[in-house]
């Protein structure tokens, strides 16, 4: 990317595909970041950016680059793939421009301590990265592997007989729709995603599982 088309990127703010970060003095938050553009379909993380888009640039950007890959490298798992190029600017300072790459095996967690036994899966929503449910993460660990059909039984029946006056359903729902518990009722709806005749829409609360039409 040439420093042109990124002012091009900056320029349009943070959304499902771009992340920015003043420095990366702070790595555990950013490999959130990190994860979830390589659990969704990949994005573009600009260090030496301000949140509002104010290019402050970077004095050192060797340090922020080593410290930042280096974090990637321990605390994302499994490895993400990734590129990173220096944009350098006439005033002498410089941006990074980190360019994640969509995951080949997902879900991709964060372990925000080297420490920890589990990490967490995010995704992105909008510009902002959440955590992912464990719904989400089961469609992302089978996505590209499981081919589920559509079963018409009598619930698939009235669920969708449910979407004819409602736009989406959450689990909570469906399960009370159903009188089902919760793992069951998470199976059907993630059955039904992978079928690709729903979509999970993520949320801080509930995701929520759409039609598609």
């Amino acid at each position: 990317m040439d420093l042109q088309t990124a002012k091009i990127f900056i320029s349009k703010g943070e959304n499902g595909f771009v992340e920015f970060k003043k420095k990366a003095n702070h790595p555990e938050k950013i490999i959130r970041e990190v994860v979830a553009f390589s659990n969704s379909e990949g994005g573009h993380l600009f260090v030496g950016v301000d949140d509002d888009g104010t290019i402050s640039g970077l004095k050192y950007p060797e340090e922020d680059e080593f410290i930042l890959n280096k974090a990637i490298a321990e605390l994302c798992r499994p490895k993400v793939d990734y590129e990173v190029e220096l944009l350098k600017f006439h005033t002498g300072r410089s941006i990074l421009h980190y360019e994640i790459k969509e995951g080949l095996k997902k879900p991709t967690y964060a372990f925000l301590n080297k420490k920890h036994r589990y990490g967490k899966a995010f995704i992105r929503l909008q510009d902002r990265s959440i955590q992912a449910s464990y719904e989400m993460r089961k469609f992302l660990s089978r996505k590209e592997t499981t081919e589920s059909l559509i079963s018409f039984e009598e619930s698939t029946t009235q669920l969708f007989k449910f979407f004819e006056e409602n736009s989406a359903i959450t689990l909570s729902q469906y399960r009370q729709l159903f009188g089902l518990n919760k793992k069951l009722a998470s199976s059907k709806l993630v059955s039904l995603a992978l079928s690709g005749a729903l979509k999970i829409e993520p949320r801080e609360g509930e995701d929520l599982f759409v039609p598609v039409q």
